[in-house]
């Protein structure tokens, strides 16, 4: 028996895929159709790799040309899977945001979260105008690093459209997946879930005039961290390490991630953190708990700016856990410390943006950098 192309057609125009709407004729999923006597090869595409989806398209297909055609019909289904791209972060910069620092690490455990808090708050006492993105979206600490765990984020009219208006706390604005999630919920999302719910809070936010705005990245190199970096016109980068090998290995990671051609982000400097102890009853005394300059000489060895080091000191921790940054301790040498950290991290954002074109995400004034590093 001869079967006729416009017939096979017509039945596979009563039929679905899994989850689509249209017949699989209409929503383009059969790309061709072609028929050799009693035989008939059904090429189809799909947008899941799904197995059983891809077995119950096959059976659907013969049980129809067998059931509304012929009963006898040889059928064979050629099934291709292109997969969509999985959703990413709008490449577009954000309105009144001059300045996008990430902060990241190779390593978890190294104080990443700790050291962005204290940088934001720091930032906002020399007078900038500061946000901060929680981006560590299965470990979001900010809320509870600046005491902010109950509050949640208002929706307000802007030009027309509803916005987030993120949370602010000592002078710092700051969105994170924590203010919508409970305390001991956990965050089980695939990748593309995550990267929908950055979409959400950076661009669906009313944030404002911004110096600068700091986004603390999840530990390691993966897909949350190229969905922003690809996205966003990410000003710098800045490491996070402590000085043992097994950070430093991973700090290295994390430094070639950014200078990739693809990504091509400037790093801006290395931060090590818990560089050495010194108990309150021996002040004069450093203890190397971890190594001795390791996070130092990374730098030099890599070519990138070292920003500055930080104690192993109790208080600090304590600190955060109270939600009151260290950096706020005024008259202290902590305060110092982070401001340090700070004023380097600023004249390193003047030194890039002096020696690179500037885009549109990316305006700082030299002439204001160098007055906030004056100034204090």
């Amino acid at each position: 028996m001869k079967l006729e192309r416009k017939d096979i057609i017509a039945a596979l125009e009563t039929i679905s895929l899994s989850g689509e709407g249209s017949n699989m004729v209409e929503s383009g999923a059969v790309k061709n159709v072609m028929t050799f006597g009693d035989e008939v090869v059904v090429d189809l595409l799909m947008t899941t790799p799904a197995m059983h989806i891809k077995k119950r398209a096959e059976a659907d297909i013969i049980k129809v040309i067998q059931e509304k055609i012929f009963d006898k019909a040889i059928v064979k289904v050629n099934i291709k899977v292109e997969a969509p791209e999985k959703p990413t972060i709008k490449g577009k910069s954000i309105p009144g945001i001059k300045n996008i620092i990430a902060v990241a690490s190779g390593k978890g455990g190294v104080g990443k979260s700790t050291v962005t808090a204290n940088l934001a708050v720091s930032l906002a006492k020399m007078g900038f105008k500061v946000g901060l993105l929680d981006a560590d979206i299965y470990g979001p600490s900010m809320p509870m690093m600046l005491d902010v765990q109950t509050e949640r984020p208002l929706s307000i009219n802007v030009d027309g459209k509803s916005k987030m208006k993120p949370v602010e706390s000592y002078g710092v604005k700051l969105l994170s997946i924590g203010f919508f999630t409970k305390p001991d919920q956990a965050v089980v999302w695939r990748g593309p879930m995550a990267a929908k719910a950055l979409n959400q809070m950076i661009f669906d936010a009313a944030w404002g005039e911004l110096d600068f705005m700091l986004i603390d990245l999840p530990p390691g190199t993966g897909d949350i961290h190229l969905s922003i970096m690809q996205s966003l016109p990410i000003t710098g980068a800045v490491i996070v390490s402590t000085p043992q090998n097994v950070a430093l290995a991973d700090a290295k990671k994390g430094v070639a991630m950014f200078q990739q051609e693809s990504i091509n982000v400037p790093v801006l400097g290395i931060i090590e953190n818990m560089a050495y102890f010194t108990p309150d009853e021996l002040p004069e005394n450093k203890y190397y708990i971890f190594g001795k300059e390791g996070a130092r000489n990374l730098a030099t060895d890599l070519g990138v700016p070292f920003l500055g080091e930080l104690p192993l000191v109790q208080s600090i921790r304590e600190a955060g856990d109270l939600g009151r940054p260290a950096a706020l301790q005024t008259g202290t040498a902590l305060e110092s410390s982070f401001e340090e950290l700070t004023r380097n991290i600023v004249q390193e954002t003047v030194n890039r943006n002096t020696s690179i074109p500037p885009t549109e995400a990316i305006k700082i004034t030299t002439m204001a950098g160098c007055s906030a590093v004056k100034g204090k």
